[in-house]
């Protein structure tokens, strides 16, 4: 696979609540090659594939969290398969988890989910927020992911806003740990710590896609938590910043 440039549809999501399907087709109109699901927007997976299918995107991975996977693993497994989606990401643990012991007992877990998915042709990645980079004794909790986990069977979903807001260097993150991220998520961070569109913040965008590309990473996912211009404009001038930076 050549690099990917897909959407989060999270970032379009005022959107999707309202028109789904036509939102979906906006953002193959742009110029985006994927998405990556945040929600399916109640479409059922044979009608998801065919809208797929008509816009020509590619499903690129799609969050699904903790609790749908412990109790309807199946389903879930199915819509991927459907859509032709092969990494399933975790997006977030609640509070409870985030403690070292049980921190530790999630990240072994995922070992078994891990296998689960790719005896179906499915890889499965977890995604950071900034909580994980805080010091936990003599690391961070994703760095204790990480070493507490099959590389074969758990890999990494680096959100470069979030590495970037708890104090680390996303290219320096990307360069500790080689073949391990499946995707990046591409956000921006203004001076003050804000979100802002792809290219237009503080961020290396440039350096982090030739660190990433370096360790084997072709999934790019440009994603804006909380766009303060309509997001599908948000989501255009994100992808026309980003296209001088993947070629």
């Amino acid at each position: 696979m050549t690099d990917i440039v897909g959407l989060q549809l999270y970032t379009v999501r005022d959107e999707t609540a309202k028109d789904f399907k036509a939102t979906v087709r906006r953002v193959a109109e742009i110029g985006y090659a994927g998405v990556e699901f945040a929600g399916y927007g109640d479409l059922s997976a044979t009608e998801l594939q065919a809208l797929l299918h008509e816009t020509g995107l590619k499903a690129v991975g799609t969050h699904v969290g903790l609790y749908a996977i412990e109790n309807d693993f199946e389903r879930e497994v199915d819509y991927c398969l459907a859509t032709g989606n092969n990494l399933l990401i975790i997006p977030w643990i609640e509070e409870k988890l985030r403690t070292g012991d049980a921190f530790k007992r999630f990240s072994e877990s995922l070992n078994s989910y891990g296998q689960r998915l790719q005896e179906r042709g499915i890889t499965l990645a977890y995604h950071n927020h900034d909580f994980e980079l805080q010091p936990a004794g003599e690391s961070t909790l994703l760095d204790q992911l990480a070493a507490t986990t099959d590389p074969t069977l758990v890999k990494l979903e680096l959100d470069t806003y979030w590495v970037a807001f708890a104090g680390v260097d996303p290219i320096a993150f990307i360069n500790r740990h080689p073949g391990r991220i499946a995707s990046v998520h591409l956000k921006d961070m203004t001076p003050e710590r804000t979100f802002t569109e792809v290219g237009d913040g503080t961020l290396d965008i440039a350096g982090i896609v030739q660190a990433a590309r370096n360790s084997g990473t072709q999934r790019f996912i440009v994603e804006n938590d909380q766009p303060a211009i309509p997001s599908l404009e948000s989501a255009q001038r994100s992808f026309e910043n980003l296209h001088s930076s993947l070629t």
